[in-house]
Parts: structure tokens; C-alpha cells; sequence
């Protein structure tokens, strides 16, 4: 008897699609006030994690240098400004977790279906090959087109070194003449 794995339902919760909202400062790519905060506040209250009020009430923080004083962006002039250390922290320990799921739940189903999870890779590989070969395809142009670009503009450039030293010759051999001096004939 076969037994079929069911996908769990933290998977599949991850593969529904959300609806877009405006988002804000991001965190590994997602949004501080509307994810993360409340994620962390219910962890608390869960007794999940202890993060400190201070943290989750003033998550943004002025970063500073080593010599104490505020940093600026050198190229905007803006104030950096980092995620408070123990949200970051938090963060990368869920970041970490969810990688570790999501292996360890790819590991499972391919272990409970190896003929299906063969299949798919192989019919992923296949449908993947006109992308592929039309990027390769794309990136030889590009580089091709770029490599012609460079070598025009090199040879623009050594004509234009060259005909300064040709003028120059050419100036030189008309002053010469200009300024020799007459031949005497013998009459």
C-alpha cells in the first residue's frame, strides 16, 4: 500500500498568493511595519520569542560610527538608518528556519515520491530549454555588439592619434618650402 504525503499546510499557506499592498522599510525583502512587527509582537505574546518593547516600539534606529557619531550616506548626504539589532537578529533566525523547512520538506517529497519528483525535474529542464537558449543566443549578441562597439571606438581613436602626426609632417614639409631659399641658376 502507497501512502501519499500531503503537503503540509505552512507549505502551502507560503504558495497562495497575497494581495499587493504599498509597502515600507524592508527586512530580507519584506516589510517591517506590516510583517514583521506584528510577527514579532504575536511571538512575544505567544512567549515565542522575548524581543524588547524598546525594539519593536523604535525598530529604526540612527546607525553610528565607530568614533560615535552619526553616519551619512556619503553619496546622498542621508542618515543611514538600520534595523533595530534585535529584530535583525530575529529576522535571521526565522530567514534561517524557513530555509531549513523548505529543505527539509523538498527532501521529504522527493524521498516519499521519487517517480514524480524525477518527472517533474526532467519536464522542468526540457520547458526551461528555449529560455535558456534564447538567453545564451542574447548574451552572444550583446557581447558581440559590445566588442564591436570597443573596437570601433579604439580604432576611432588611433586614426584620431594618427592624424594630428600627419598634419604635423604635412605643416612641416609646406613651411619648409615656404621658407627655402631661393636656387641660383647659372645663366
Amino acid at each position: 500500500m502507497t501512502v501519499e504525503y500531503v503537503t503540509p499546510e505552512y507549505i502551502a499557506m507560503l504558495l497562495n498568493p497575497a494581495p499587493s499592498k504599498p509597502q515600507g522599510r524592508k527586512v530580507w525583502s519584506i516589510d517591517l511595519e506590516t510583517v514583521w512587527l506584528p510577527f514579532f509582537l504575536a511571538s512575544n505574546v505567544m512567549g515565542k520569542t522575548v524581543i524588547s518593547p524598546e525594539a519593536l516600539g523604535a525598530p529604526l534606529r540612527l546607525a553610528y560610527g565607530k568614533d560615535g557619531l552619526p553616519k551619512f550616506n556619503t553619496t546622498s548626504g542621508k542618515p543611514v538608518i538600520r534595523v533595530a539589532k534585535e529584530l535583525g537578529e530575529g529576522v535571521k533566525m526565522v530567514r534561517e528556519n524557513l530555509v531549513a523547512n523548505l529543505q527539509h520538506f523538498s527532501a521529504t517529497v522527493r524521498k516519499a515520491e521519487p517517480d514524480k519528483f524525477k518527472t517533474e525535474v526532467a519536464a522542468s529542464i526540457e520547458a526551461g530549454k528555449p529560455s535558456r537558449e534564447a538567453d545564451r543566443i542574447a548574451i552572444n549578441k550583446a557581447v558581440s555588439e559590445a566588442m564591436a562597439e570597443a573596437l570601433a571606438k579604439q580604432d576611432k581613436t588611433e586614426a584620431h592619434a594618427e592624424a594630428p602626426e600627419a598634419q604635423t609632417e604635412a605643416q612641416t614639409e609646406a613651411h619648409a618650402e615656404a621658407h627655402a631659399e631661393p636656387e641660383l641658376v647659372a645663366a
